[in-house]
């Protein structure tokens, strides 16, 4: 009887919310009963935006975050000894890319390929499309995703970004891309209460008021919005060579197909992947990123067998 009065008191004593920035150990969860800046217990640190939350008053509008709810999803990158959360429970990612400065086609197929792993849809996302001079340069740099399907909208952050907020609104979303792409900009003019929160936030911590270097979410309309930092690098030493072979969604048809079982697709008789390639069927530019990462993979793992 004892343990269980102990558990509903616990119970009573916790309370329900979601993670809506995350830098360093100091986490600001939402909750019915408002906002508050929490730690979790314990030396371990690995909670993500938009985690769900269990935690307990602290005093001083602060908390203690005691559980995580199951994600339906995660979003982390890593490389042999390092891991990064970026996100949870997402259902959309907008992969921010520029006319100018000139952008990575190889993140944006390291971003996609973690989004598919996860069962995230991906929307390439190309900014400052008002500077025409640059426009076809970058669309002809886009044209192996849009081809397989993938969401290319079109936006000008200093217009809005009207086609973005309709194609995000209601989802649970997050923004990434590399440093300059306009990721805050486009966030500010998605969420225009967005600038106040993070020179807010920005000035209580003593950072850079103009650089996102921490995770926040937003609300947007029924769902919500991460803006994030700018991203010079995203490992996936996290995950197995099927899993990153499924991820690259043109080449799901023709898995299974090859003469060998255990065909690394380098240069086997009847490779069915190889063979795809030859006819047209897998842009090369795409084969040349997977053979890339896979390379990467195989790497850290020799590097750290933990993984």
């Amino acid at each position: 009887m004892r343990n269980a009065g102990s558990r509903k008191r616990a119970q009573a004593e916790t309370s329900t919310g979601t993670v809506v920035a995350a830098f360093g150990r100091h986490y600001e969860v939402d909750t019915a009963d408002g906002r508050l800046r929490c730690y979790p217990r314990g030396k371990r640190s690995s909670f993500a935006c938009g985690d769900e939350v269990d935690i307990a008053a602290a005093g001083d509008a602060q908390g203690v975050i005691e559980h995580l709810h199951p994600r339906r999803n995660l979003l982390w990158r890593s490389d042999a000894f390092r891991e990064k959360l970026i996100a949870s429970n997402l259902s959309h990612i907008g992969i921010v890319v520029a006319t100018e400065p000139g952008f990575s086609d190889l993140l944006i197929s390291r971003c996609i390929a973690a989004a598919e792993s996860q069962d995230i849809t991906a929307v390439i996302v190309l900014n400052k499309a008002d500077l025409t001079d640059r426009l076809e340069t970058a669309r002809n740099q886009l044209a192996p995703f849009s081809a397989l399907g993938y969401e290319v909208l079109e936006v000008s952050a200093l217009d809005g970004a009207a086609s973005l907020k309709a194609s995000l609104s209601g989802h649970r979303s997050i923004l990434v891309g590399q440093s300059g792409m306009g990721k805050s900009t486009l966030t500010n003019a998605l969420i225009p209460e967005a600038e106040a929160a993070t020179r807010e936030i920005s000035t209580a911590l003593d950072t850079g008021k103009h650089t996102t270097t921490f995770a926040r979410l937003y609300p947007l309309g029924e769902g919500w919005l991460i803006d994030s930092p700018g991203l010079q690098a995203f490992g996936l030493a996290h995950m197995t060579p099927d899993e990153l072979v499924e991820s690259f969604i043109e080449f799901r048809p023709h898995l299974g197909k090859c003469r060998f079982r255990d065909c690394r697709h380098e240069a086997e008789p009847d490779c069915a992947l190889l063979g795809a390639l030859a006819a047209g069927q897998i842009h090369p530019r795409r084969f040349e990123h997977y053979r890339i990462i896979r390379s990467e993979i195989a790497a850290a793992k020799q590097a750290n067998p933990g993984w």
